[in-house]
C-alpha cells in the first residue's frame, strides 16, 4: 500500500497545498518515503536546465514549444507512459539510446477471423448542431466561445455537420468495407442539464444512427463520454465534484435503456487521463481550470464514475460488453540508470494504470511519492466502488515517450515534481508526422504486449491510432496521402506481430473517419481517412482510405512490393 501523509488531507486551499509540497520537499531531501517496490528517487543530481514535469498529452502536444519546434513528441508529466513486462527482460530496462523498431512492415500479415476494422470519431468534433433540437450547452461550447482558447478562433458549432450529414458518413464507412464504427454520444444532447428527463429528439438522432449502422452491417461501438460534459454539471463543480459520478451513472443507465437492445459494445470514457489533466490541471482544454487539487479530485471522481457506469449498464444489459478507451504510450528510460528506470515505471503507473488498476483491482497504482487521500476525496468504501471488471481494454496509442529523473533544480522550481518525480520527452529517432509527433510503430507492440502480460491476456481493442498530415487535393481532386497509409500499415504490422505473440486483440479503429475539429488546434490538423472541405462539407475519400478499404476487405496486410519497399527504407 502506498505511503500516505495525513496532514495533506486538511488542505483545501491550492496555495496551502502547494506550500506543503515545498515543505515536504525540504524534509524529503535527505530521506526516502517508504513505498513497496517503488522508492523516491534522489534529489541530489546537478541541474542542467529546468524541464516541465507536467504532461503534454496527444491533444495538447502540438501546443507546446517542443511540439512547435519539432524537438520532441511528449513532455513530462502526470500522464505520460512507459512499458515493461513481468519477468524476464523488461522494455523499460532498455534505454532509449540506440533502440530500434522491430516489426517488419513489408511482409503479408493476416488478422484473426471476425476482426473489427473501424474508424473513430467524437460527438463534439464532428456533429455540429451545437444548440439545435433541445441540446444543452457543453463545456466545449463554452470553452470554444471564449476568445483565445482555440487556434484561429475555431469552434465545433458546425464541425463536420454530422448531425445532419450522418448518412454521408456511413457511406464513407461502406466504401471502406468497415465493420465497426466508434462514435460518442453527446451527453448534453441527451440530458441538457446533465440530469433529469431525456431529450427525445437527441435520443432519436442516435437511435437512427445505430439503426443505419446495423443495416450497413457495421457494429456500433458507443463511447458514452468523449469530453463534452454538460455545462450545468461544470457549474455545479464538474468532475472534481464527487456527485458527478452518480450523474454519469444515471446517464449511462439511460443510454443502456435507450440503445441497449441494439448496442452490445460500450466505451465508458475516452482518455480519462487526458480530460482530467488538460481540463483541470493544465487549463488548455475545457473547462480550462488550472488546479492541482481539482485535477486530483477529478481523477478520483472519474474512477468512481467508471465503476458506477459499468454497473449501471450491466444492471440493464448484463450481456453488454463494457470497456474504457485509455490513452496509452509505452516509454523507455532515457538512460540505463536505475533512477531513469524508476522514473519510467512511475510514469507507466500514472499514465497507463491510474484509471485501469482502479477498475480491475480497486486500488491506485504506486506512482506518486505519497497518495493524498483526503485531498482526493477518497473514502473507505471507494476501493470497491471503483472496481469494474472491464470486458475489454481500449487502447488509444500514437507514440512513445522517454522518461528520466528530474534534477534537483527542476524539483526546486516545480513542487509537483515532489509528488510525481518524472520528466518525459518524446522520441527523436523516428520520422515525424505533420504535427511533429514521432512515428514509432514499436510503441503499439510494446504497449499491447505489456497489457497482455500484466493483466492475464485481456481482450483488447485499439480504439484510436492515427496521424496528422497537411493533406490537400490535387488538380484532379485526389488526396495522395501516402504517409498516412504508411503510418497505418506500419502500426498494423506491429499489431499483427503482437497478435502472433499471443495478444488477444479484437479490432483496430483508425483516428479518424474524416478530418474534424481537433480540440485546441481547431481545424488546423487533418487526421482523417476522408478529406473534408469545411466550407462546403464535401467528403472525399483519401488514398489512405482506399488502401484501408483493401486491408479491411482482405482482413490481411498485403506484402509491400520490392520497389515500394526500397522507397520506404
Amino acid at each position: 500500500m502506498q505511503a500516505t501523509l495525513g496532514y495533506f488531507g486538511d488542505f483545501i486551499n491550492e496555495d496551502a497545498f502547494i506550500e506543503t509540497l515545498y515543505n515536504f520537499a525540504d524534509r524529503g531531501k535527505n530521506r526516502q518515503v517508504h513505498q513497496p517496490q517503488l522508492k523516491v528517487a534522489s534529489a541530489t543530481d546537478s541541474a542542467e536546465g529546468v524541464t516541465s514535469t507536467l504532461r503534454l498529452t496527444r491533444r495538447k502536444f502540438v501546443q507546446s514549444a517542443l511540439g512547435t519546434a519539432a524537438a520532441a513528441g511528449v513532455s513530462a508529466g502526470f500522464f505520460s507512459a512507459c512499458t515493461s513486462s513481468k519477468g524476464g527482460t523488461t522494455s523499460s530496462s532498455v534505454s532509449a539510446v540506440g533502440r530500434k523498431q522491430t516489426p517488419d512492415a513489408f511482409y503479408a500479415a493476416p488478422f484473426p477471423r471476425n476482426f473489427f476494422w473501424g474508424t473513430a470519431t467524437a460527438a463534439y468534433q464532428i456533429e455540429g448542431a451545437w444548440k439545435e433540437d433541445g441540446k444543452g450547452e457543453s463545456i466545449w461550447d463554452r470553452f470554444t466561445h471564449t476568445p483565445g482558447k482555440i487556434k484561429a478562433g475555431d469552434t465545433g458549432d458546425v464541425a463536420c455537420d454530422s448531425y445532419h450529414r450522418w448518412p454521408e458518413d456511413i457511406a464513407l464507412m461502406k466504401a471502406m468495407n468497415l465493420n465497426s464504427y466508434r462514435f460518442s454520444i453527446s451527453w448534453p444532447r441527451i440530458q441538457p442539464a446533465g440530469s433529469g428527463p431525456v431529450n427525445s429528439t437527441g435520443a432519436d438522432y442516435y437511435s437512427r444512427l445505430v439503426d443505419a449502422l446495423l443495416e450497413a452491417k457495421i457494429r456500433p461501438l458507443v463511447t458514452l463520454y468523449h469530453w463534452d460534459l454538460p455545462q450545468a454539471l461544470e457549474d455545479s463543480g464538474g468532475w472534481p465534484n464527487r456527485d458527478t459520478a452518480a450523474r454519469f451513472a444515471a446517464y449511462a443507465e439511460q443510454m443502456a435503456r435507450l440503445l441497449g437492445d441494439r448496442v452490445a459494445d460500450w466505451v465508458l470514457f475516452n482518455e480519462p487521463s487526458a480530460f482530467t489533466d488538460l481540463g483541470y490541471l493544465e487549463g488548455l482544454h475545457a473547462p480550462g481550470r488550472k488546479s492541482l487539487i481539482d485535477f486530483l479530485r477529478a481523477s478520483h471522481t472519474v474512477n468512481l464514475a467508471q465503476g458506477a457506469g459499468f454497473r449501471a449498464i450491466k444492471g440493464v444489459r448484463p450481456a453488454a460488453r463494457v470497456g474504457t478507451a485509455f490513452s496509452m504510450s509505452p516509454c523507455e528510460p532515457a538512460t540505463d540508470s536505475e533512477a531513469d528506470k524508476l522514473a519510467a515505471e512511475r510514469a507507466h503507473a500514472i499514465t497507463n494504470l491510474w484509471f485501469l488498476e482502479t477498475a480491475l483491482k480497486g486500488k491506485y497504482p504506486e506512482a506518486l511519492t505519497f497518495l493524498p487521500e483526503t485531498v482526493m476525496g477518497i473514502k473507505s468504501p471507494d476501493a470497491e466502488s471503483m472496481r469494474a471488471p472491464l470486458d475489454f481494454i481500449g487502447v488509444n496509442l500514437y507514440y512513445r515517450a522517454i522518461a528520466s529523473e528530474p534534477t534537483a533544480l527542476e524539483r526546486v522550481g516545480n513542487p509537483h515534481s515532489w509528488l510525481f518525480p518524472v520528466n518525459m520527452t518524446g522520441g527523436t529517432q523516428g520520422p515525424k508526422a505533420g504535427n511533429s509527433w514521432e512515428v514509432w510503430p514499436q510503441a503499439l507492440y510494446d504497449m499491447v504486449m505489456r497489457i497482455t502480460r500484466d493483466y492475464n491476456r485481456p481482450a483488447i481493442e485499439i480504439t484510436e491510432s492515427g496521424c496528422a498530415y497537411p493533406d490537400t487535393p490535387d488538380s484532379s481532386g485526389a488526396i495522395h496521402d501516402t504517409s498516412r497509409a504508411e503510418y497505418h500499415r506500419n502500426y498494423l504490422a506491429a499489431l499483427a506481430q503482437a497478435i502472433a505473440d499471443g495478444a488477444d486483440v479484437r479490432g483496430y479503429h483508425a483516428w479518424s473517419l474524416m478530418d474534424n475539429f481537433e480540440w485546441a488546434e481547431g481545424f488546423s490538423q487533418r487526421f482523417g481517412l476522408a478529406y473534408v472541405d469545411f466550407k462546403t462539407q464535401k467528403r472525399t475519400l483519401k488514398k489512405s482510405g482506399e488502401w484501408y478499404a483493401k486491408v479491411a476487405t482482405q482482413n490481411t496486410l498485403q506484402a509491400v512490393e520490392p520497389a515500394a519497399r526500397a522507397k520506404q527504407q
